[in-house]
């Protein structure tokens, strides 16, 4: 599991280094994104990396969600969110069937 911070929100431009992401979190999202290089530079290790949309609070588990790669996922009206219960599904269904090993992936609405 990691953090928002290292999805890409335009070619190039992570989502920890576009204008108004919260300083509190910078370190984190950081130190996260510098966690899935060492992953992605070993071969001899079966990894996968889950980050959740921007938003992550407690909701309601609805099952219904989108998954994505290294880009940050957002709605209609570019919000992106995910709830707590729905971020919980895609992580265990991952654990149960990978579909993303050796890869980062992302789930939003």
């Amino acid at each position: 599991m990691g953090g928002a911070g290292s999805l890409e929100v335009a070619p190039g431009v992570r989502l920890v280094d576009a204008p108004g992401f919260p300083e509190l979190h910078k370190a984190e999202a950081l130190a996260q994104g510098e966690a899935l290089a060492v992953f992605r530079g070993v071969s001899d290790l079966e990894w996968s990396f889950l980050s959740p949309a921007a938003v992550i609070a407690p909701g309601e588990r609805t099952g219904a969600f989108r998954l994505g790669g290294d880009q940050l996922l957002a709605d209609a009206d570019d919000n992106s969110h995910i709830s707590a219960e729905d971020y919980a599904i895609a992580l265990i269904d991952e654990a149960e069937e990978p579909k993303h090993t050796g890869r980062r992936f992302t789930v939003a609405y």
